[in-house]
């Protein structure tokens, strides 16, 4: 089947926004994005920073075939007339220098702004710029990037006892987050500070990753969409044909609503 083509029982989307795959480590759930992607045609897709992990792959390189196939699936895509943007994160920084061109038919770009159909301009950024961590002390970053892949090698040994009791799956460092209480204020004040600049930039609204915590929230007026990760929840922000905004797990071949929410209503 053709990427262009809307399969059947399922509606074509007008975006898809995607960050934070993580190719090149163990962490990423390829299969589980080629499933995504085969059942879920779009106008454009955006690839919203952190695709490959330039940092684990410098440390240790992990290349599957699957990763490959996510690749391919990529500029496929691209060339089927499916508008695909990439926007570099900060463990994919290398592909910042290639800004302004073109490969196989991706767009690299630093930002961009994606107009929804209901006419709200949102501002597409990976959001590492506004991690005081990242900015402030790199080597700080690695180290806690280095603890946060141990937590996913905990995390996978975890799933795998769970699915052999035919339990589902479950995220231990997205459980840590939610329940450490700096890491609560933190994601508070990354999501305020994005939301603040997208306001003063003249937008009506951010899209970003980074922080591989999905969401659509108002804050002061200014809509804030976190597309979430494919590492720990195998999540996506997609725009309908009317404008809506859904966020949406990908688990065992279903759908399944995070949140979602109408572009206009979520700013009135």
């Amino acid at each position: 089947m053709d990427d262009d083509e809307t399969p059947a029982g399922r509606t074509r989307l007008r975006a898809i926004f995607i960050s934070d795959l993580h190719i090149g480590t163990p962490g990423f759930q390829a299969d589980a994005l080629l499933d995504f992607l085969k059942h879920h045609p779009s106008d454009t897709l955006y690839l919203v920073g952190d695709i490959v992990d330039g940092w684990q792959l410098r440390r240790r390189w992990f290349w599957p075939q699957s990763h490959n196939d996510v690749v391919q699936k990529l500029l496929r895509r691209a060339r089927k007339g499916c508008r695909v943007i990439y926007v570099p994160g900060n463990h994919d920084e290398f592909a910042r220098h290639f800004a302004g061109h073109a490969f196989g038919g991706i767009e690299v770009v630093h930002d961009t702004v994606h107009t929804t159909a209901t006419g709200q301009n949102l501002w597409v950024i990976h959001g590492d710029h506004f991690d005081g961590v990242i900015q402030c002390a790199k080597w700080l970053a690695y180290v806690g990037d280095c603890l946060y892949e141990l937590t996913l090698k905990l995390n996978r040994h975890l799933n795998t006892g769970r699915a052999r009791m035919g339990l589902g799956y479950w995220s231990l460092s997205a459980y840590l987050k939610l329940k450490v209480k700096k890491a609560v204020n933190f994601i508070s004040d990354f999501e305020v500070a994005v939301a603040q600049e997208a306001k003063r930039r003249g937008f009506d609204g951010a899209v970003c990753g980074h922080i591989h915590h999905a969401e659509i929230r108002d804050i002061n007026g200014i809509l804030y969409c976190n597309d979430g990760d494919w590492v720990e929840s195998r999540s996506a922000l997609v725009e309908h044909m009317d404008g809506r905004l859904e966020i949406i797990h990908w688990g065992e071949g279903a759908v399944m609503t995070v949140r979602e929410m109408n572009a206009v209503e979520a700013l009135v």
